[in-house]
C-alpha cells in the first residue's frame, strides 16, 4: 500500500477483507445472494438501500453490480472500514456514507433520507446484547417503507440443539484449521496489517479505541429476532436462508 490515501488500493483492502471474512463464512456470498433475490422480489432493481452496519460496503459492492440503478447509504461507525469503503466508492453518486453509532437513540436522524426500500445487514448486529438489538429493531420499522423489507444474516444460536451445535462447531473450525494452515488471514493478523498501513494505521487505533478487542454482544434465536421484528412493528418476519451457524431473517413492513 502507498503512503497516501489518493494512491491506496482501496478494492485490494475491500478484497481482502472479504477473503478474511470468507475463513469464518465459507457460504458468504449465497447469504448475499438469496438477500439480493428478496430484495428484487419485493422492491424491485432500483431499490434505494440502507447498508447498516456496513463495514467496508460489501453488501453495497454487490447491490450495485447487480442492480446498477440501486442506491446506497452505508451507515457505520468503525472508522478504519469506513474508510476502506468511502475509498471503494469514491466518485460514485449512488453511494454515500454516514458515520453514525446504532446504539444512540438520535442516530438515524443523521441519515439523509426518512425511508428505504431495503435496510440489510449481514454478520455485524451480534455485536449488540439482545435489548439494544431490540430498540434498533423498533428505530428500523420506523425507517422501511410500507411494504418494503429488511433482511439481517448472522449467526443465530437455538439453546434447544446442544449436541447439533457443538457438532456444527467442530466440523466449521476443522475446516477452518485447514484454510488456515493453506495461509488464510484470521481477524486478528488482517487488524495487523492494517495497523501497519500508512493510511490506515490512525483509523485503526481509533477503531479500537471505540471497540476494544471485540463486543461482547448476544446471538439470539431466530425465533426470538422474528418475533422481536413483529414486534417492532413488522407484518411478517421469517428466515429465508440459513446455514447450520447462520440465518438470513426477512421482515417485511
Amino acid at each position: 500500500m502507498t503512503e497516501t490515501a489518493a494512491g491506496t488500493d482501496w478494492r485490494a483492502w475491500q478484497e481482502s477483507w472479504d477473503r478474511q471474512q470468507e475463513w469464518y463464512m465459507p457460504d458468504r456470498e449465497e447469504r448475499f445472494r438469496v438477500m439480493l433475490d428478496m430484495v428484487e422480489a419485493v422492491a424491485g432493481p432500483e431499490p434505494r438501500v440502507l447498508d447498516l452496519a456496513c463495514g467496508t460496503g460489501s453488501i453495497t459492492d454487490r447491490l450495485l453490480r447487480r442492480f446498477p440503478g440501486a442506491t446506497s447509504i452505508g451507515v457505520d461507525l468503525d472508522p478504519a472500514l469506513l474508510a476502506i469503503a468511502r475509498g471503494t466508492f469514491a466518485g460514485d453518486d449512488r453511494v454515500a456514507f454516514v458515520t453514525a453509532d446504532l446504539t444512540d437513540p438520535g442516530w438515524t436522524r443523521l441519515l439523509p433520507h426518512g425511508s428505504y426500500d431495503a435496510v440489510l445487514t449481514a454478520t455485524a448486529l451480534h455485536w449488540l446484547h439482545a435489548g439494544p438489538l431490540a430498540a434498533l429493531y423498533g428505530q428500523l420499522a420506523g425507517l422501511v417503507r410500507d411494504g418494503g423489507v429488511f433482511m439481517n444474516a448472522d449467526h443465530m444460536t437455538d439453546p434447544g440443539t446442544p449436541r447439533i451445535n457443538a457438532a456444527e462447531r467442530a466440523h466449521r473450525h476443522a475446516g477452518m484449521d485447514r484454510a488456515k494452515a493453506a495461509g488464510a488471514l484470521d481477524w486478528a493478523e488482517w487488524w495487523d496489517l492494517a495497523r501497519e498501513d500508512p493510511v490506515l494505521a490512525a483509523p485503526t487505533a481509533e477503531r479500537f479505541e471505540i471497540y476494544g478487542e471485540h463486543a461482547d454482544g448476544d446471538t439470539p434465536s431466530l425465533d426470538w429476532h422474528a418475533r422481536t421484528l413483529r414486534e417492532a412493528g413488522f407484518g411478517e418476519a421469517r428466515a429465508v436462508w440459513a446455514s447450520p451457524s447462520d440465518t438470513l431473517v426477512l421482515a417485511l413492513k
